[in-house]
């Protein structure tokens, strides 16, 4: 499924594969690589509040700022909240930059091998071969409780509802 259009980057429209999920859908499950090129799947975090960033590449400056925000917000609820940032990144490079970071609380996963979770979550951006920006808040069962997909890639995202949305299903 294309959507033409559907994100921009500094204006210029761009195309997205995939569907446009909402809250309430069954999150897709992945089959992505950690930093040490093991598999992570969504459902090795099942029981717990999962946060779920998309972004094009974590060598660049908002994508680094958004990472290390929710890194910061997440490392104070500890182990009752899974994060991921999710690029099309190379796995030895999300190591160096989490490395270099500080970033322990996101964990960097790469959908470089075959796009399968840009494509499942409706990111893909056909013309770059890129996630784009976007967040899901993923509750316990596998439900999607929180979608943001930010039209323009160069734009950061609402983070205050994210993390609203994180604090909501840990009551």
């Amino acid at each position: 499924m294309e959507r033409p259009g559907d994100v921009t980057f500094q204006g210029n429209p761009l195309t997205a594969i995939g569907p446009k999920l909402k809250a309430g859908d069954k999150a897709p499950e992945f089959d992505l690589l950690a930093n040490d090129l093991s598999p992570v799947k969504l459902s090795d975090s099942s029981g717990k509040v999962r946060l779920i960033i998309s972004v094009p590449s974590l060598d660049t400056p908002v994508c680094d700022m958004e990472t290390r925000k929710f890194n910061e917000h997440l490392d104070a609820l500890g182990e009752r909240v899974a994060g991921f940032t999710i690029s099309a990144d190379l796995p030895f490079a999300q190591a160096r930059w989490c490395g270099a970071a500080g970033v322990k609380a996101m964990q960097s996963l790469s959908d470089h091998r075959d796009m399968a979770f840009g494509a499942a979550y409706g990111v893909h951006i056909k013309e770059l071969r890129l996630d784009s920006r976007a967040v899901f808040v993923v509750d316990g069962g596998g439900i999607l409780r929180y979608v943001e997909y930010v039209q323009e890639i160069t734009n950061q995202p609402d983070y205050a509802a994210a993390l609203d949305a994180v604090q909501r299903l840990l009551k």
